[in-house]
C-alpha cells in the first residue's frame, strides 16, 4: 500500500469545492485556486503563518503570492498530477484561518 496521494475525480473534486466558498479550479494548473483579501498586511501575514504552520505539519505547501492586504493561493499535489485529499484538507482549514 503506497502512501502516494491519489489524484481526485472531478465528481469528488467538485463536490468538495461547493463546500469551499470562493474557491475555483483552474484546468490549465489543474489547481485549486483563491485570493483573499485582509483589512491590512497584518492579518495577511497571520493567515499565512497560520497556514505555513499546518503545511509544514501536513508537509503539504501551498504555492502562493501575497502584497499588502492580498493573498493568492493554488493549490495542488504535484506527485498526484492533479487536486487531492491533501488539497481540499489545506483549503478547508484556511477558510477557517481566514474567518
Amino acid at each position: 500500500m503506497s502512501d502516494r496521494p491519489t489524484k481526485l475525480s472531478d465528481t469528488a473534486r467538485n463536490d468538495a469545492l461547493a463546500l469551499l466558498a470562493g474557491w475555483s479550479y483552474d484546468v490549465a494548473d489543474m489547481a485549486l485556486k483563491k485570493t483573499y483579501m485582509f483589512g491590512d498586511f497584518s492579518e495577511a501575514w497571520a493567515f499565512m503563518n497560520r497556514a505555513a504552520l499546518l503545511a509544514e505539519k501536513m508537509d503539504h505547501h501551498p504555492e502562493w503570492f501575497n502584497v499588502y492586504n492580498r493573498v493568492e493561493v493554488k493549490m495542488t499535489t504535484h506527485d498526484a498530477d492533479g487536486v487531492t485529499e491533501l488539497d481540499i484538507k489545506m483549503a478547508t482549514a484556511m477558510e477557517a484561518f481566514a474567518s
